[in-house]
């Protein structure tokens, strides 16, 4: 089933600069999808289209076969929760917990389920330490699994991480690549769309979509995407450390084809030897 389809969409915020430029695209149930492009590609403005938070001038947004427009996009945001670059931008309460627990204050969850909901996802992300603790004191890849359990809290079909590790130092970044492995593993039918300029988080992802200019310049599978590096230099990114060591070992002649990512070629090369 397509969770996100999106056809022949165009977004201009005036008439001299057009940010989305007549893109198509479908994004699956339980896929993992990661749209990366320069500064200015539109990566941005599409995951606010694709949230309703803004109007396409031209085109369509379809969220799980519904028509995304003013009718419905309420109900339709219902499915969709946003993960944003700055974590201290989506706290306003005093506590972990209170924070956790404020989206689900605000859909009017009986109190006394509450609790269990937030211990529930603060676990999942691995804060449940941390509870009473103040936003402010937090490290940024602490705040970022702050914001995500609060996002999974609302029990949403779709996350979208606009940039959501940007602000992240290499730590941090790392455990956020975790925890979406982990997701993935618990919840098969969650929907994850990742807005990044991020290479590494988007070797990850089953399907890339590169955006520049607000046109889309090429989309495809992990394997169409990351087979070839030199098209992937060529279009002005670093190439992941992982795919450029698989690459090279294979030039060499070791059989790497069914392997993803570093653990399993380390084992991998372990039985070799």
């Amino acid at each position: 089933m397509k969770a996100i389809s999106v056809k022949n969409l165009t977004y201009s915020y005036d008439e001299h600069h057009i940010a989305i430029d007549d893109i198509s695209f479908d994004i699956m149930q339980g896929s993992y999808v990661s749209i990366i492009g320069p500064n200015g590609s539109g990566k941005s403005t599409l995951a606010k289209l694709i949230d309703g938070l803004i109007s396409s001038n031209k085109g369509e947004i379809k969220i799980f076969d519904t028509t995304l427009d003013r009718k419905n996009v309420n109900k339709l945001r219902q499915r969709i929760g946003i993960v944003f670059q700055n974590p201290d931008n989506q706290f306003i309460s005093s506590t972990v917990e209170d924070d956790i627990a404020f989206g689900l204050e605000n859909q009017n969850v009986d109190p006394a389920l509450m609790k269990d909901i937030v211990l529930e996802y603060a676990k999942k992300v691995k804060m449940s330490d941390y509870l009473d603790k103040e936003p402010s004191n937090l490290s940024g890849g602490q705040k970022q699994r702050v914001a995500i359990a609060g996002v999974l809290a609302l029990n949403r079909d779709i996350i979208i991480f606009d940039e959501a590790t940007s602000m992240l130092d290499p730590k941090g970044r790392e455990d956020i690549r975790n925890l979406i492995k982990q997701l993935r593993k618990s919840n098969p039918n969650l929907t994850m769309l990742s807005i990044t300029h991020d290479i590494e988080e988007a070797y990850l992802s089953d399907y890339v979509i590169i955006l520049n200019k607000g046109k889309i310049v090429k989309q495809g599978n992990h394997d169409e995407i990351f087979s070839n590096l030199d098209e992937l230099k060529s279009l002005g990114f670093e190439t992941p450390f992982f795919a450029t060591i698989k690459e090279k070992l294979q030039k060499r002649g070791y059989d790497l084809k069914n392997i993803n990512n570093i653990e399993e070629l380390i084992n991998k090369l372990c039985q070799l030897m």
